[in-house]
């Protein structure tokens, strides 16, 4: 059990992925228990098992597979991420389980499968089990069809998609295992039940046993249609449905029996076939020839073909065109029908995609039903049918008005007859008013007609109309026909059956629903969408009929309207039976003194009569009868004017009080029109007539009061009517007006002579004008000029007005309002189609000749340009046209896309031309001819697709976009893979559908199309792709478009759910009310609408009726919701700007505590995304709500981005005035800003940069600490836009990140930033990088966390990135990091591939270091360091302002503190020191402010500084006893000089150079360099390192000048190293440094590439050997063991580099037995301990090589064997002595090779080698000089060598060139002599020239003291550092790395920073650092790097010149006795 326990311990999850499967099964009944027991479906616990699903269920073992399954079905059940798995895991379970021998197992797969289809994952579910049928094994095919049987049976034929399983059906039915086939039965048995006969025609190929057996299984089948048992998460309200529906009994089972049975269409099952290329090749020959067999024969080919249920669609225009000529012009009347009948088999397998043809050939079938023998009649009925059904009636309209005046009776019977069975088809929706109106006119008329058979079709068409609309809606168009002939449509209506047996709105609606049908008087339209009744509702509200809409009075409206339909119809009643109603009513004294000749009397009777009307109730009032007894002589020509006021006063009493009918105002409208001009009485007929308007509606009303006034001769009577209806106009609004009823009366009063008659008309086309808009002026054009100029002006004041909202309501017009809105709606093609009908138009069909459409089709261009000009004119001529425009579509068709692309211009300027002409006919053609137009949007001229589009749009005005939207031609544009068609298409469609309230359903097959776009390969494609996405997801939803997205490949699914997700955020709110303010039905109210949105208190009432009347109209909740949203921008009112002056934010204690808390015990979801989900906005939403005033939160979360600026805006405003709260509601502003980093919107993004810069400012000087919780939560978000395309985004992101160091550690944004160069977008990597490197220069190496080498190596990663910005990124970063850190980075960086380190290596030697590594921004003040006091950079990076003042002056008192007394001499002979280095000594010293806080001074035995004046006695040489003057006057020249030497500008340092060999070459001057030697060896090797990174990989330097540069300093170097004494004088560390720019040098490559870089790399030999021999040995020795030691560290190091040291090393091991005596044995002893405790013997012995390992024994053997055993006494510099491997080395050598102290037997040895160095050294001489005189015998070097051999002389005086010469000819003899002296002679003018030229630009009063073993002046300056250390000064100084304090900006950095390498270990630097004299070369390397120290070293090594002991001695007196 050993092995048992072992597993036992592991965790549930860790057991579940074990090898051992007990374990296995052991985890998953674990797993199992704790999924049953997790309640919270959204917990994390579940996470942890999305990986192990797929194995839990393809275990390999039996029995823990079957645990594995049921933990896996209680994980799929459970658990939120589940849908995740899908797929895998059903495979897993097709693959792994199905084949399994156990039933249960098979049991648990299939029911996973159920769970992800329960789960919404249906699609997926399925698409794996059918992948599962073409499995091999039969068990898993059987498996997968029994899994799908169950899922169709369980949940329903909606849900499983059955289209994909019938196609794969019948190969079922083929199997060779009968298992299989039985399986596929009873699938088939089960589809059948769902869908019925829909199966059959793709099942009619299996065997025809097998099709028999399953005939009779579906006979046994119940005909009762199937329900869904188990139903999907979201469709948990339906299954609450179907379980009240079970209790309730079988009561509402017809309700929902025909929703399964519409669920599929057998023609969705069937496979298109192609038909098109199986034509007979000669068919269209035969179908013209003579002989009507042949023809007969053609047809027959064809009816075969086009007996297929479903064709593939492709141009079928020729075959339809040829089949139209047969229907139309054959004699042959048995292949007209058989023509007939291929039409009709056309249409059915074509479909909507037929509809381009169908207005060709339904004008021809129409004109054939003249044929009487019904054979053909049938099948041209058939045609015509199957026609119908692929268009829509809209479509056809026009032609079938066209034949409703044919002479002969069967055209006309049949077309009514058509449309008797078309309106069967229809619905309220599809039968608008604008269709049903013309149409009922003209089956009107054939009510009349003579034929019977006419009549009873019309009849029974009118009555299939009723059935389908409603009574209501076909009564007012039935008002002229008698009460018999409406009794036959009525029962005509009760016969009619409608397709699928529903019953019609007429009946069905109302019964089931008698409130909500009349509810608001609003129009029937119960069945259509509920978002169309939406305007109507709206204006209701707004006309002020029933403002809240309130059922009860609907009910009301209901009966009310009954009677007003029957008082339509009111007959007119006789004298005698009005005189009898009268007197029932009124007094009969009234009406006996009614025509009372006596005045008065007939007033009284008035006034009772007026009496009487007020107290009738309503119902009894008989209007008619009324009216008429004022009418009763005298009538209307009553003399006396107080009676006729009070008459007209009581007809307006009547209308309003009474039941008023049209045939009522007929009687008194003439009298009324008579008085309207009537001085007196005017005002009372004009009241009388507004009455009249509210009881019989404006539109009658109007056109009657027009014509009558018209029909008079009284001008004024006709220039008040025209006032009136101006006015009335105004009052009721356009609705309904009949613009063509009073057109004509209209431009007669245009023309009357009158002048007020004239001027009221054009007032009243004025406020026409107001509705309508410009289509108004088309019926004035043939005005005369002055006329039209008057119209004009008129026209021009009422521009930009917005019509007045009516304050009046017709009541009867109410419901007809209702439609009408709707209607336009749903034209969708502005306000100016109503004015468009009523156009007299032209029909040109007639001028289309075939001649011309044969000239349009012609082969020769200029005869097409011909035929297209001809069109045009034809077209220019009829002005309007007609639909009816013959064989011109399809002849223009043809020239779009014409080869020459001028025609195709011209026709599209001809298209736009006909869209204005045609108007709203236009329509039908949208199929034929505008989706043409949309292809040629894929040509590649811009300007034919801007011609193209500007067609577009032109159609679109006219037609609307239903037509162009339904149907699959959109989709069919969008699939051609052309990207200007892609682009150009998707623009538009993105700019039209935002616009729509309503879409046709076929959109959804642009969808995919859609998809594909959003991964096109071109750019362009792709964002107009995004930009239409979240308008395609407005109309069709997120859900139906993520599901559609379900079907794409995976890779390409996850993309495209992310653009969903997005879309969703920003996707359009569906337009309320159309806002039109054209003219045409309703539009006063939409326009009222949009003004009152505009001022949001004067909308005030709208918006509440709104939501209101939606409601009881639309039944919806979605409808209601959505009035709602509308209501709240509106619903504000005039409370808006006291709620905004309130505080924006609500300061809630600790409240943002709490929402810590509460993330972090995972209470709430942690703001953590890819993308936003819904959850994560409406949490913050619910999270705001608290401390947000309500009104930024709506704004903020408002789908208008302009909000989201505005709110912003107000944020900024209150951001300084609400600062604390703003800090109490920080977390929460982050996060919104962090949903508004995921909007496209650019507006938005820079607004929100804006406020967050603002907020860090901020932010920075409340001292306030963003918290990690905020942090987290804001900052990934805020590095993912680093990444933005946009160079303005990406600069304001830095911004912000520069400032976010200010508020949040540096170190902790560091991880965020590195985790952001993770990202794909190559910017967004590179900006990380760049981003990483400034926080290292700013920060230093602390930042990177958690580790610096960690990091690195990701960062080091991306050098060999794709991206070349990446790659410099971090090739930029990583010099950042060798910048502070020097060769350690070669460490930290870890194994790089040759190529990426050779281009690292690259750009750190071109990284000229001229900016030293100090912060680029002054960021992260004092609270940094608070934050984390680890960051030792950080107390450098402090800024407590107090400070400031005082540490520039103790910063300036360490740089001058060491200036000699003679100071003001110096800088007077300085006078060009830039200002700032001018520091006044004396002031620093007199401020007190600082000094008195130094009271330490005092006490530090500072006496002992007074006694050592005198100069400590050199041991190398004599001082020389006037040294000291000269030193006082040329110190300060010298430190000039040498400071210029590490120039950047290589001419200033070649002449210092030359200033400074010019007094090493004088023996008696070079003293003066004295004390100067390190400083000058410093400034060359910066010199040398300069040249190595910068000059020479400067393509603009000549190279000439660096070899100049590299021989200068050459020269210098072996001139100073052959002066003994001088040489001596270089200390350790400089060595070290030199030896490393030496050897450096040696093994540049670039350098021996250069024309005389050879020589160059020969001279450097010799200068290494030259220093070799000549410095001080110790020194020497050490410097050595030091370098080898850093370059056996750094791994990166070149291993040649370590090999030449070790060389140097042998060199001087070799001159030991010599030195042994100088040397300070203690001092090597203790650096070769140092190198053998970095380097043990284990280790070195690792070492690639073992050469180190074995120098470092010769070395220690060589001075044992010269030392003897007293070497052990020289190991006193060495802490814990007995711990150091060193002295146990020691003790082994002596050990193994016995006493060694004798050394006298060894000193002949000694000499020898002597000797042999000798020898060597001598053979090395005559080498050299042997390749001298080479050169000089060679012509081309001959110069070359020359200059070779002297300075060879000049250094080397005594070496001997007489052999050389000995042996060559006199000429070549004297030759050299004189090139020697021609040499000598120039240098010597060169030099003199130089050092008079030589002005000193920079004053330095200081100089470097030499590097003197004496310890004693080293001890002072150790004690001045211990005093600078407690000041704080010290710290300073120790930090370079990190570049200067903050503090000084403009302060020069110290000569350590500047000359400095890196040096890992002890170093020039170190002695630098206690010289306290310091050295500037202003224009100069600010080069500033971290220096280790050591301590050991510093002191011991450390010297101070004595000269300067002087000047400190006496400033450190001052000092003391301020302090006294």
């Amino acid at each position: 059990m050993g092995d048992d326990s072992e597993w036992l311990k592991l965790p549930t999850d860790q057991k579940c992925e074990h090898k051992v499967w007990k374990a296995r099964l052991n985890g998953y009944e674990e797993a199992l228990k704790l999924f049953q027991r997790i309640k919270d479906e959204k917990s994390p616990e579940w996470g942890k098992y999305l990986g192990l699903i797929k194995k839990f269920v393809t275990d390999s073992n039996a029995v823990a597979q079957l645990k594995g399954l049921e933990a896996a079905l209680a994980f799929v059940e459970n658990a939120h991420v589940a849908t995740k798995t899908t797929g895998e895991v059903v495979s897993g379970v097709v693959c792994k389980v199905f084949n399994q021998p156990k039933a249960r197992a098979k049991e648990l797969g299939s029911d996973i499968c159920l769970m992800y289809i329960e789960i919404e994952k249906a699609e997926v579910v399925q698409d794996e089990l059918l992948k599962g049928l073409d499995n091999k094994n039969p068990k898993i095919v059987v498996a997968c069809i029994e899994a799908l049987r169950r899922a169709l049976s369980e949940f329903g034929s909606k849900i499983v998609t059955l289209k994909p399983v019938v196609k794969v059906l019948p190969k079922q039915f083929e199997s060779r295992e009968k298992a299989v086939r039985d399986e596929a039965k009873l699938l088939a048995v089960e589809i059948y039940r769902w869908i019925r006969d829909a199966l059959r025609p793709p099942l009619q190929n299996i065997n025809s046993v097998q099709l028999k057996d399953l005939e009779e299984e579906w006979v046994k089948l119940p005909s009762s249609p199937p329900k869904q048992t188990r139903f999907l998460r979201s469709q948990q309200d339906l299954k609450a449905k179907f379980e009240q529906q079970a209790q309730g009994g079988d009561q509402s089972d017809g309700d929902d029996e025909d929703e399964p049975v519409a669920a599929v269409d057998p023609y969705e099952l069937l496979e298109a076939v192609e038909v098109l290329s199986k034509m007979p090749k000669d068919f269209y020959e035969k179908i013209e020839a003579k002989k009507w067999q042949e023809r007969k024969e053609a047809l027959e080919a064809i009816e075969v073909l086009t007996k297929n249920p479903k064709l593939e669609n492709g141009d079928y225009g020729d075959l339809v065109r040829a089949l139209k000529k047969v229907v139309g012009k054959d004699a042959n009347v048995m292949l007209v029908s058989l023509a007939a009948k291929c039409l009709a088999a056309l249409a059915a397998g074509l479909r909507k995609k037929f509809g381009t043809y169908a207005g060709q050939v339904v004008p021809t079938i129409l004109e054939k039903f003249k044929e009487k023998k019904p054979q053909v009649v049938q099948a041209l009925q058939e045609a015509i049918d199957a026609i119908f059904l692929t268009t829509t009636l809209q479509n056809l309209s026009e032609d079938v008005l066209g034949v409703m005046d044919n002479k002969n009776p069967s055209i006309k019977q049949q077309a009514s007859l058509f449309l008797a069975r078309s309106f069967r088809h229809c619905v309220q929706a599809t039968l608008p008013k604008s269709v049903l109106k013309p149409l009922c006119a003209a089956l009107i008329k054939q009510v009349n007609d003579s034929a019977p058979e006419v009549r009873d079709a019309a009849f029974e068409a009118l009555g299939t109309a009723m059935k389908v609309v409603g009574e209501k809606a076909v009564n007012p168009f039935l008002t002229d026909l008698d009460k018999l002939k409406l009794d036959k449509i009525k029962e005509s209506a009760d016969k009619v059956e409608l397709a699928g047996g529903k019953k019609g709105a007429g009946g069905g609606a109302s019964d089931k629903k008698p409130a909500a049908k009349a509810s608001a008087e609003a129009p029937p339209k119960s069945s259509g969408p509920p978002k169309k009744t939406q305007s109507a509702a709206a204006s209701k509200s707004s006309a002020g009929a029933a403002k809240k809409g309130k059922p009860a009075s609907a009910a009301g409206g209901k009966t009310k309207k009954t009677s007003d339909s029957k008082e339509f119809t009111e007959t007119e009643l006789s004298p005698e039976v009005c005189e009898d109603l009268a007197a029932g009513v009124l007094p009969a004294s009234c009406l006996q003194q009614l025509d009372s000749a006596n005045w008065k009397e007939r007033l009284a009777s008035m006034e009772e009569f007026q009496k009487a009307v007020e107290t009738l109730d309503k119902a009894a009032m008989p209007c008619q009868a009324l009216v008429r007894m004022l009418a009763k002589k005298p009538g209307w020509k009553e003399t006396n004017f107080q009676v006729m006021q009070m008459k007209l006063h009581v007809v307006a009493l009547i209308a309003q009080r009474g039941q008023f009918s049209r045939t009522s105002a007929s009687v008194v409208l003439d009298g009324l029109v008579d008085k309207v001009g009537d001085v007196k009485c005017g005002g009372n007929a004009k009241e009388g007539l507004t009455a009249i308007g509210v009881a019989c509606s404006l539109p009658w009303t109007a056109e009657q009061v027009v014509s009558m006034a018209f029909a008079q001769k009284n001008p004024k009577n006709q220039a008040e009517t025209l006032n009136w209806l101006s006015n009335a106009m105004k009052e009721f609004g356009f609705t309904g007006i009949n613009v063509k009823g009073f057109i004509n009366n209209v431009k007669t009063a245009l023309g009357a002579t009158n002048p007020a008659v004239r001027t009221a008309a054009i007032a009243l086309l004025g406020v026409m004008y107001l509705y309508m808009g410009a289509p108004l002026r088309m019926f004035f054009e043939d005005e005369k000029p002055a006329l039209l100029a008057q119209i004009d002006v008129e026209f021009e004041k009422m521009q930009g007005q917005s019509p007045p909202a009516p304050i009046r309501c017709n009541k009867k017009a109410a419901e007809e309002e209702g439609d009408d809105g709707d209607e336009q709606d749903e034209d969708g093609g502005g306000g100016g189609q109503d004015i468009m009908d009523l156009l007299p138009r032209t029909d040109i069909s007639d001028k289309i000749t075939s001649d011309l459409v044969s000239k349009i089709e012609d082969k020769n261009w200029k005869i097409r340009k011909e035929g297209l000009d001809e069109a045009a004119a034809v077209i220019s001529d009829a002005k309007f046209v007609t639909a009816n425009i013959g064989e011109l579509p399809l002849a223009l068709k043809g020239r779009l896309n014409d080869s020459n692309k001028i025609l195709v211009q011209q026709t599209l300027t001809i298209l736009q031309q006909l869209a204005v002409a045609m108007g709203p006919g236009l329509k039908q053609h949208v199929k034929a001819l505008g989706i043409p137009i949309i292809t040629v949007l894929g040509d590649s001229k811009t300007n034919v697709r801007t011609a193209a589009m500007n067609t577009l749009q032109a159609w679109v005005e006219q037609t609307g976009m239903k037509e162009w939207l339904e149907g699959e031609d959109l989709s069919e544009e969008l699939r051609r893979e052309n990207p200007f068609l892609r682009q150009e298409l998707l623009g538009w469609l993105a700019e039209k559908l935002p616009t729509l309230r309503t879409v046709p359903a076929d959109l959804m097959l642009c969808v995919p199309q859609l998809y594909a776009c959003l991964e096109d390969r071109n750019g362009d494609v792709r964002k107009k792709a995004q930009d239409a996405l979240p308008t395609f997801m407005m109309h069709l939803g997120h859900d139906k478009m993520s599901k559609a997205a379900g079907k794409l490949k995976p890779a390409s699914k996850d993309q495209v759910v992310a653009m969903l997700e997005k879309a969703r955020a920003v996707m359009p709110a569906k337009p309320a009310a159309p806002a039109k303010t054209g003219g045409g039905k309703g539009s006063a109210e939409p326009s009222r609408a949009a003004s009152a949105s505009r001022s949001q208190p004067a909308g005030d009432d709208l918006p509440d009726g709104k939501p209101e009347g939606k409601k009881i109209r639309g039944g919806g909740g979605g409808a209601a919701k959505k009035g709602a949203a509308s209501k709240k921008p509106a619903a504000k009112g005039l409370k808006d700007d006291e709620d905004r002056s309130g505080p924006i934010f609500v300061l809630v204690p600790n409240a943002k505590e709490q929402r810590i808390k509460e993330e972090k015990q995972l209470k709430i979801l942690k703001w953590n995304f890819i993308t936003p989900r819904d959850e994560y906005v409406e949490q913050l939403k619910t999270q705001m709500s608290t401390c947000f005033a309500k009104w930024l939160q709506d704004e903020l979360f408002h789908f208008d981005f302009q909000r989201h600026v505005k709110a912003i805006g107000v944020m900024i405003e209150r951001l300084e005035t609400e600062s604390d709260a703003t800090i109490s509601c920080l977390d929460l502003i982050m996060k919104w800003f962090t949903l508004r980093f995921f909007d496209t919107n650019t507006t938005v993004l820079m607004k929100v940069l804006e406020y967050l810069k603002l907020l860090f400012a901020m932010l920075n000087r409340e001292n306030y600490h963003l918290t990690e919780y905020e942090a987290n939560s804001f900052v990934p978000y805020v590095i993912l836009k680093v990444g933005e395309s946009k160079d303005v985004v990406r600069k304001d992101v830095r911004a912000i990140l520069a400032m976010l160091c200010k508020v949040y550690p540096a170190s902790k944004v560091f991880p965020f930033l590195m985790e952001g160069t993770k990202s794909k977008n190559s910017k967004q990597r590179a900006e990380c990088l760049e981003e990483l490197g400034c926080l290292i220069e700013g920060y230093g190496m602390n930042v990177c966390q958690p580790t610096p080498a960690k990091c690195l190596k990701e960062i080091a990663v991306h050098i060999g990135d794709r991206d070349t910005s990446v790659r410099n990124a971090a090739l930029n970063t990583v010099v950042a990091v060798y910048n502070v850190c020097g060769e350690q980075v070669y460490k930290l960086i870890g194994n790089l591939s040759e190529k990426d380190m050779s281009m690292l290596e690259e750009r750190i030697k071109r990284s000229a270091k001229k900016t030293p590594a100090a912060p680029a921004k002054q960021s992260a003040p004092e609270r940094t360091q608070r934050e984390h006091p680890t960051n030792p950079n950080a107390t450098f990076l402090r800024k407590p302002s107090q400070e400031d003042p005082n540490k520039l002056k103790i910063m300036y008192r360490t740089y001058r503190i060491q200036a000699r007394q003679n100071a003001q001499h110096s800088e007077s002979s300085h006078p060009s020191i830039p200002k700032e280095f001018q520091l006044d000594l004396d002031m620093i010293e007199m401020d007190q402010s600082r000094v008195c806080e130094l009271p330490d001074l005092v006490q530090h035995k500072l006496d002992e500084l007074l006694e050592p004046i005198m100069i400590p006695e050199r041991k190398m040489r004599s001082v020389s006893p006037q040294f000291d003057d000269l030193h006082n006057s040329t110190a300060s020249t010298i430190n000039f000089v040498i400071s210029q030497v590490a120039s950047g500008d290589i001419n200033t340092s070649i002449q210092a150079l030359a200033q400074i060999d010019e007094v090493l070459r004088q023996e008696d001057k070079a003293e003066v360099m004295s004390g100067h030697i390190d400083q000058f060896l410093i400034a060359t090797f910066m010199q040398l390192r300069l040249i190595y990174s910068t000059h020479i990989a400067d393509d603009r330097l000549d190279k000439k000048d660096i070899i100049k540069l590299y021989s200068c300093i050459i020269g210098n170097i072996l001139s100073l190293f052959s002066i003994e004494s001088l040489a001596k004088e270089a200390s350790m560390g400089v060595l070290k440094d030199l030896m490393h720019g030496v050897i450096t040098l040696l093994l540049d490559s670039r350098v021996e590439d250069i024309e005389d870089g050879q020589q160059v790399i020969r001279s450097v030999n010799l200068l290494v050997i030259r220093v070799l021999e000549s410095s001080d040995q110790t020194n020497m020795i050490s410097a050595l063991l030091v370098l080898l030691q850093d370059t056996l560290v750094t791994t990166a190091g070149s291993p040649m580099f370590s090999e030449l040291v070790i060389k140097c090393l042998w060199r001087l091991i070799r001159f030991l037995p010599e030195t042994i005596n100088t040397i300070n044995l203690d001092r090597i002893l203790l650096d070769v301990h140092n190198f053998m405790k970095v380097f043990p013997k284990e280790k070195l012995k690792q070492l690639k090589s073992d050469v180190p390992h074995r120098t470092l024994k010769t070395l220690l053997h060589t001075l044992c064997k010269l030392t003897g055993t007293k070497i052990l006494d020289h190991l006193s510099m060495i802490e814990n002595r007995n711990e150091s491997e060193l002295e146990a080395h020691l003790r082994r050598v002596f050990k193994h090779h016995g006493n060694m102290s004798g050394v006298k037997s060894d000193r002949g040895n000694e000499k020898g080698g002597l000797h042999m160095d000798d020898r060597m050294s001598k053979a090395k001489v005559s080498d050299i000089l042997s390749e001298i005189f080479k050169k000089i015998g060679s012509k081309e070097n001959t110069k070359e060598g020359l200059t070779e051999l002297y300075e060879y002389k000049q250094k080397y005086s005594d070496a001997d060139v007489e052999p050389f010469l000995k042996n060559t000819s006199q000429f070549f003899q004297s030759y050299v002599e004189r090139g020697l002296r021609m040499i000598e002679s120039e240098r010597e003018g060169k030099a003199r020239i130089q050092t008079s030229t030589v002005i000193p630009q920079h004053g330095v009063d200081s100089s470097l003291s030499s590097s003197n073993e004496d310890l004693k002046p080293a001890v002072y300056y150790e004690r001045l550092k211990i005093l600078r250390q407690r000041q704080g000064l010290e710290n300073t100084s120790r930090q370079q790395g990190v570049g200067g304090s903050e503090d000084e900006p403009q302060q020069r950095p110290s000569i350590s920073s500047l000359l400095s390498s890196k040096p890992s270990v002890a170093s020039s630097t170190d002695m630098l650092h206690s010289k306290l004299s310091q050295l500037k070369e202003s224009r100069e390397l600010y080069q500033q790097e971290q220096n280790t120290h050591s301590p050991t070293h510093a002191s011991t090594r450390s010297a101070s010149p004595a000269a300067n002991l002087d000047d400190l001695k006496k400033r450190l007196e001052r000092i003391k006795s301020n302090r006294q």
